[in-house]
């Protein structure tokens, strides 16, 4: 398939129509079948087409896609601050101490509060498959520059 811009000689309305090939649409221009939407007129011919590049931003989007990504980091950052306050930071011992807490066994931390620390993919996943709740949270590290 392939979609052409036209325009008509008699009243300049443009508009897109699709063909399957380009010889197709070589073959009804030729036999006189393609007509205005507008006027009727088969005095349609092809314009310059530009090709629809893909882009992951509109131009004008860039500066809201700027302001959107600063709140996200506004917000991961509040996130962050409030887990620091609130709760109990174990590194890398997280998986540990998850089931430490979750079993009642040898429980190290003596607070009320949870934890948090690191974990790999895979400790998250043994984890939530012994019943053990978590949560993945990006997590940023503070930069003094």
């Amino acid at each position: 398939m392939i979609k052409y811009k036209l325009i008509c000689s008699d009243c300049d309305l443009t508009f897109d129509s699709w063909f399957t090939s380009s010889k197709d649409y070589e073959k009804l221009k030729k036999k006189n079948l393609l007509n205005c939407l507008g006027c009727d007129s088969i005095k349609v011919k092809k314009t310059l087409m530009a090709p629809k590049l893909l882009t992951r931003y509109k131009k004008d989007d860039t500066k809201k896609q700027v302001l959107k990504f600063k709140n996200i980091n506004k917000k991961i950052k509040e996130y962050q601050r409030f887990i620091k306050k609130n709760f109990e930071y174990v590194g890398k011992d997280f998986a540990y101490e998850a089931r430490s807490i979750h079993y009642n066994n040898k429980k190290k931390i003596k607070s009320t509060k949870g934890i948090y620390g690191n974990a790999s993919i895979n400790d998250i996943k043994e984890l939530k498959e012994e019943g053990i709740d978590t949560q993945i949270i990006p997590w940023f590290e503070e930069k003094n520059n």
